[in-house]
């Protein structure tokens, strides 16, 4: 598939649902750079990113994208691009330095002129209160693991509640607990570099917690646009039939998938099964009240959907690459690989069909108690060039979104599999290659290109695609 190829443009416009959003999405620490400007504070990510080894190719946020100073050239960009909306995040320490206490009126102001800009191109707000940049103070103070970080984040998005609460369409209050949890606090991959193991799962309930104090202060603050939360789900199966296989792969969707979930929408904790129960007694116990501050009712759940897991008992190298293999090692199963399937740069399976397996299993275990989803997150890093002359034939990430895309919407239509989810949206990730976590500029995510040398944006041929889909959707209303 190409950009001239305009017939499969026009048949995937034509099946885009009216009100459907089309947006692109971003993270304050992958593209702001500007890490001392205007009062900012330190991040765990900041002490995190010093470490030897830390980052892949030994590259610094510090600058990133440059977004902080060029935030009008990146607006521009999204409104040649035509998109319905723009996710972003807000810095905690931008905006809180310490965490808690003094606000930084230099911070709220930067992304109240970026909000500003945004409703003057025509582009509406979603806003993601946190995306993995805890201040370094809450940090050294223990972090998620702390219940206290969980109050702290509740103060803060009062603030951003009362400053933005007019003109924002939709708060995402979490970005992707699990990968926090996983990631940082059990395999050590992420800020703030912890190896738990099973121990981390407190970090899961207070970033929980967290997001229900965050729906709460929203609330209080009458903010006018949806509140939600973002989390990566993935279909989990096992390698093979054996017992082992399936008890271990039922163990990993419980970690990776349900305790996000059934606490949100449910309001209660899956019981894990008998022989496994041990690694989940971190969770608990969990105070009286939790529960019920967690699942409050939300106006859209947001998926992140990168790729499946296959799973197989015993202690192996992941065969799916994660950025966490030596970690891994040293946990009861491995991730298996998918043969079937081409991977992505990452060395990612690309495997748009489970995505359409993902919905049904979020229709069928949740029901009615399952909002409207938007998927917040889908895309693909593949290998490119550094510097370039013009935009690059990244054809490969054309035909991953969009399966994806098509994938999503048959699923979710009459007789699709994933029938009753009400879909309301896609967001690509990401709109510029950016600071790519530990995995630093080696994975190039963006429908745009940034050159990290001279901070030059290319639109990539994906960009061009896209743009050629909105507007044949906005020539079909």
């Amino acid at each position: 598939m190409t950009v001239q190829d305009t017939g499969s443009v026009e048949d995937l416009a034509a099946r885009l649902r009216p009100g459907f959003t089309l947006g692109v999405a971003t993270a304050a620490f992958q593209i702001e750079g500007s890490l001392t400007a205007d009062g900012r504070g330190p991040s765990g990510w900041d002490a995190f990113a010093e470490k030897p080894g830390a980052i892949i190719d030994g590259g610094s946020p510090a600058i990133a994208c440059d977004h902080y100073n060029r935030a009008d050239q990146d607006i521009a960009l999204m409104q040649e691009l035509g998109v319905d909306s723009y996710r972003f995040s807000l810095s905690w320490p931008r905006i809180q330095p310490d965490g808690q206490g003094a606000v930084n009126q230099r911070g709220l102001d930067f992304y109240d002129r970026l909000i500003d800009k945004l409703l003057a191109a025509g582009i509406a707000p979603m806003v993601t209160l946190y995306h993995w940049d805890t201040p370094l103070p809450l940090e050294h103070a223990g972090g998620w693991l702390n219940r206290e970080t969980a109050l702290r984040f509740g103060a803060y998005s009062a603030v951003a509640a009362e400053r933005f609460g007019d003109r924002v369409s939709s708060w995402v209050t979490v970005n992707e607990p699990v990968s926090v949890t996983l990631q940082g606090y059990a395999l050590g991959a992420h800020s703030p570099g912890l190896q738990l193991l099973f121990d981390c799962l407190p970090a899961a309930h207070h970033q929980l917690l967290g997001h229900g104090l965050a729906v709460q202060a929203l609330r209080g603050a009458g903010v006018a646009g949806q509140i939600g939360i973002s989390n990566m789900h993935s279909p989990v199966r096992p390698a093979s039939n054996r017992l082992s296989d399936r008890l271990m792969s039922d163990a990993l969707d419980l970690i990776l998938n349900r305790i996000y979930a059934d606490a949100i929408l449910l309001g209660r904790y899956p019981k894990p099964p008998l022989a496994v129960w041990p690694w989940f007694r971190s969770l608990g116990p969990v105070q009286d009240g939790d529960l019920e501050t967690i699942s409050q009712p939300l106006d859209f759940y947001g998926l992140n959907y990168y790729y499946p897991l296959k799973v197989a008992s015993g202690r192996g190298p992941a065969e799916i690459p994660t950025g966490t293999a030596e970690e891994m090692a040293n946990v009861p199963f491995h991730l298996a690989a998918y043969q079937e399937y081409e991977t992505t740069g990452f060395g990612w399976p690309e495997a748009p069909e489970q995505l359409a397996v993902l919905l049904q299993e979020m229709q069928e275990r949740y029901g009615d108690a399952l909002p409207p989803v938007y998927i917040t997150e889908g895309g693909a890093s593949f290998p490119e060039p550094e510097h370039v002359n013009g935009p690059v034939q990244d054809t490969n990430r054309i035909t991953y979104l969009a399966e994806h895309l098509g994938h999503a919407l048959t699923a979710t239509g009459p007789g699709g599999q994933a029938e009753g989810l009400d879909l309301r949206g896609y967001y690509v990730w990401t709109l510029l290659d950016n600071f790519e976590w530990a995995a630093g500029y080696s994975q190039r995510f963006g429908l745009v290109h940034v050159d990290f040398d001279t901070l030059e944006r290319t639109p990539k041929e994906s960009y061009y695609w896209l743009r050629a889909l909105e507007r044949a959707r906005r020539r079909g209303l």
